[in-house]
Formats: C-alpha cells, structure tokens, sequence
C-alpha cells in the first residue's frame, strides 16, 4: 500500500507582524477561508481515485487545481489542528508568539486550545485506520502542522517513508509505504 500525503498550496494570505489576541484569532479564521495560488505539482505516477481532502477550503483548492474536477474523499479527520490565542490580550504582540505559544499549549494539552495533541493524535490514528482497512492506494491533502502527527500515525502502523522535515514547504509531499 502507497499514500502520497501532500501539503496544500500556497496560501494567498498576508500575515502581519504583530497582533492583539482578538486580532490573531481573527487572522487565523481569514486565512482557513482564503484561497490558494496554482502551482504546479510533479507527482509520482500514481492512481488518482482516492483522493482525501480535509474540510478546510484550502485543500480542496488544491486538489481541484492538480487532478481537476474529479471524485474527492472529504474528512475532518484531516483538517489541520485549530489554532488561536494562548491567552486573551490588547497588546499588539508578534506572530511568532502566538503562534508558539498556542502550539506550546497544544502540546500539553491545554483546554485554550480547540483541540489538545492527544485528540490530534487519535484523530490521525483513526483516519490512517481507515485507510489500512481500505487497502487502497491514496492520496492525501492535508495541512503543514498536522502533517507530523500524520505521519507518527502512519509509521506506528508499520510504514515506513524516506524524509521527515521540521516544516514542510507548501505543496510539498512525502510517500508512505507499507
């Protein structure tokens, strides 16, 4: 069994620097609604029936523009993880810290956060479950962060794949196999 797990394209979306916490959640709700720029994809042949998509319009964007209109599997199982304000603020702070910050409470569960590493993690257990006892060959578009907890998922059930980053770029794809 093969799986080709992508990260969506780029996103046209322009981050400001600094933010008060209602302005970073805000941010963060405009960018999962905005759209994406076409890019090009060199994908390894492959058999393009099962194709996954996550609710979020990004990826479906994505795939619409590389496979065309065709037959897509839409699940939340993944979507990437919500992210939003470590704490409530007036004072403008940087980007980078919010976004540290909400992963730092993702990490270890926090209630702020929407969702905690633990419900991440069994949500890309439960979707690469689905997927072994489908037995199909498939293609994922996913999301940069939840990608990693993807791919843990994927490797405890016995696949293995050759390069593993700290951030995957957009549009970039790492091939699992088992």
């Amino acid at each position: 069994m093969k799986v080709i797990i992508m990260r969506h394209s780029r996103v046209k979306y322009i981050w400001k620097k600094w933010y008060t916490s209602d302005e970073f959640n805000k941010a963060c709700k405009e960018y999962d609604s905005s759209f994406v720029e076409y890019t090009e994809q060199d994908l390894p042949y492959f058999n393009h029936k099962n194709i996954y998509i996550s609710t979020l319009p990004r990826s479906r964007e994505t795939a619409i523009s590389i496979f065309g209109q065709t037959h897509l599997r839409q699940t939340g199982l993944i979507d990437e993880v919500p992210l939003r304000s470590a704490f409530d603020s007036k004072i403008k702070l940087p980007l980078w810290f919010w976004n540290f910050a909400g992963r730092i409470q993702w990490l270890f569960n926090i209630g702020r956060q929407i969702e905690g590493r633990l419900i991440t993690k069994k949500r890309a257990k439960n979707f690469v479950n689905i997927l072994c006892r489908d037995g199909e060959d498939a293609i994922i578009i996913t999301h940069g962060f939840f990608m990693h907890t993807l791919l843990n998922a994927f490797k405890d059930e016995g696949f293995r794949y050759e390069k593993s980053n700290i951030h995957y770029k957009t549009g970039s794809y790492v091939v699992v196999e088992k």
